[in-house]
């Protein structure tokens, strides 16, 4: 089984949640960048070292995660959806969540509630290379699979965090 991360231990300041809405805006944004924006925008005097400061901290600590996202414009997405066969369940799960955690195509997986459906979004660079992916995975655990559905998402219509989102982790102060 992947290895479960754990909540982040972090009560984030107000300046805290303006780094990670101004970082979700642009992720390139210097730390001298935004101390200035800190003070411009927000009236807030700090350092550019205690910004950078900050955010090394908020990362080390898992308050968040980078990655390299690709330009979705140059990749197809697609969304797939799969049971287990409770036969031979014990013996292979854990290969084939492997297999799919660890594919060069996978962006993300997950568990959603309900009927216990595994899904994946994953990226590849035409449908035939996606054809391809599901053909090798049936051959290798076919037999642990009870229902795999693939959907190609054809219009990536939102790709990013809103920087707004932040503004939970203060709504708790304003009550």
């Amino acid at each position: 089984m992947p290895e479960k991360q754990q909540s982040p231990d972090w009560n984030l300041s107000e300046r805290d949640t303006i780094i990670l809405e101004e970082l979700a805006r642009d992720p390139q944004l210097t730390s001298r960048k935004l101390r200035d924006l800190l003070e411009e925008e927000y009236d807030i005097d700090v350092s550019h070292v205690t910004v950078s400061e900050s955010i090394r901290r908020m990362r080390e600590d898992g308050v968040f995660r980078e990655a390299l996202v690709p330009n979705e414009e140059n990749l197809f997405f697609s969304l797939f959806e799969f049971q287990f066969n409770p036969q031979g369940f014990e013996d292979n799960w854990k290969d084939a969540l492997e297999h799919i955690r660890s594919s060069r195509h996978t962006f993300m997986y997950f568990l959603s509630d309900g009927e216990y459906q595994w899904k994946t979004i994953m990226m590849f660079k035409d449908r035939e290379q996606e054809s391809k992916w599901i053909h090798e995975f049936y051959k290798e655990y076919g037999e642990l699979i009870t229902n795999l559905r693939n959907s190609v998402v054809t219009n990536v219509l939102k790709f990013g965090t809103d920087p707004g989102l932040f503004e939970v982790f203060q709504e708790d102060d304003e009550e």
